[in-house]
């Protein structure tokens, strides 16, 4: 009898991920009732925010446990149904896990475009995509003329958050850890400058690299390069707080940076968080808008690609060190 092969949260980690917190089970596959269908996983992304559900910082993703499939966003065929929305051969986008197989409710289904790649819903018009789009236009609300920053800017949120800037007429500063990606930032996706975090001189070369200051901050890793970021921000400054990917692979994260409040009273600095589920209702309109701006090859966009279940528990704890590029995405054999 075929069975499903999952990845399951064995352990806890103490401190930072490690393979070993995760380990590869069988069961049966599960069978469709109604209202429900059944997806077979095709590929699906990692991302840095599923980190913090395991250190329980992440209040939307619940309780921190163990003996359950690893979360995550992918795509799948759905190969039973009895539903007529989603009849069998469809290609949605849902929470499939880790996991070969997955029992779904149709609430929870996204029924792909068709024509359209479907790898591209795990990343510009997936959750990634669509938060570098809301977190950028509706809650960092550049103006033409701003200067825009991002951290974490080759990854698979902020890659896309820095081309959006440059496509609404910024000027765009990416941050980085390595001097390879800030290359890439610079040379293939147009940002005008990028600086690596790592370097001993960071805070001079971004005070140098912002003789203007900076008009908006989008935030997806907290600690230094927030309070960095803060001593640079122009009255009416706006930051968008998305992430703090810094702070998620340790089991003691670091205070807050020094300048709150103070520094957005003295400068009427706002800063917001917040999810993507905030903009469901527009997620159509800002599908089409991507879809335009990498047809016009405006957006491009970055993956890393792995294969096979098996590889998602070190895939997963390389990207937590900076190891991708863009979105990862682990495909299934």
């Amino acid at each position: 009898m075929e069975k499903n092969k999952q990845v399951i949260i064995d352990s806890l980690p103490e401190g930072k991920l490690v393979e070993g917190n995760y380990k590869i089970v069988e069961s049966p596959i599960p069978k469709a009732s109604s209202g429900e269908v059944l997806v077979k996983t095709i590929s699906f992304a990692i991302t840095a925010g599923t980190r913090a559900g395991l250190q329980g910082s992440a209040s939307y993703a619940g309780a921190p446990k163990t003996g359950i499939v690893m979360n995550c966003t992918g795509i799948g065929e759905v190969v039973e149904s009895s539903e007529a929305s989603f009849p069998v051969g469809s290609m949605v986008l849902t929470q499939t896990g880790w996991q070969e197989y997955s029992l779904q409710k149709i609430e929870s289904l996204t029924l792909m475009r068709e024509g359209v790649d479907p790898e591209l819903y795990l990343g510009p018009l997936g959750i990634n995509g669509l938060t570098a789009y809301f977190g950028l236009l509706e809650v960092g609300d550049p103006k033409p003329s701003d200067t825009v920053m991002v951290s974490a800017a080759a990854g698979s949120v902020g890659h896309m958050v820095g081309q959006i800037a440059k496509i609404k007429g910024c000027h765009v500063i990416g941050i980085s850890g390595n001097d390879d990606k800030c290359n890439i930032l610079k040379d293939r996706l147009g940002f005008d400058a990028a600086l690596n975090y790592k370097d001993a001189n960071f805070r001079q070369n971004l005070k140098d690299s912002t003789p203007n200051g900076l008009d908006v901050y989008f935030d997806n890793t907290g600690g230094m390069i927030l309070g960095s970021a803060l001593f640079r921000m122009n009255p009416g400054g706006r930051i968008a707080c998305c992430g703090v990917v810094s702070q998620y692979d340790t089991s003691s994260p670091e205070p807050g940076p020094r300048g709150i409040p103070g520094l957005l009273i003295n400068n009427r600095i706002k800063m917001e968080g917040f999810l993507i589920f905030d903009f469901a209702e527009k997620y159509d309109r800002a599908t089409d808008e991507i879809l335009e701006w990498i047809g016009s090859g405006d957006l491009k966009i970055l993956t890393d690609k792995v294969e096979g279940l098996e590889a998602a528990p070190e895939a997963f704890v390389d990207l937590l060190a900076g190891g991708n590029i863009g979105t990862r995405i682990v495909r299934l054999s």
